[in-house]
């Protein structure tokens, strides 16, 4: 009997990718905090993820928007410190509960693996 390892995973695989791309993109951001004319950069995980869903759990290539500032700088920068580390912090906290259900799942794999 085979077994497919994108149906018992689900979409936690997926989701995880998502998460590490909006990381990235996020402390890019924080990274150019002081950059003179930078746009921040962002996802809509979200809508990414119902994508995701529709292409038949397959990553499509992931739009990445950029982020409208609250409030203008002189510089042309639009990176607003506080928002981006609120940004980050939720993602790094969204990114080790996917990493939690993924374990979970291999646990389960393995345990119905081993006959237990």
């Amino acid at each position: 009997m085979s077994m497919s390892f994108e149906k018992s995973l689900g979409v936690h695989p997926k989701a995880m990718q998502l998460r590490l791309l909006r990381a990235e993109l996020l402390a890019a951001n924080l990274a150019q905090v002081n950059t003179p004319h930078f746009q921040a950069k962002d996802i809509d995980f979200v809508s990414e993820m119902q994508r995701v869903k529709l292409k038949f759990n397959t990553l499509p290539d992931t739009k990445i928007k950029y982020r409208m500032p609250y409030q203008a700088s002189t510089d042309g920068n639009t990176v607003a410190l506080d928002i981006e580390q609120a940004e980050f912090s939720k993602n790094a906290l969204d990114y080790q509960t996917s990493l939690s259900f993924l374990n979970m799942k291999l646990l389960g794999l393995k345990k119905a693996i081993e006959g237990k």
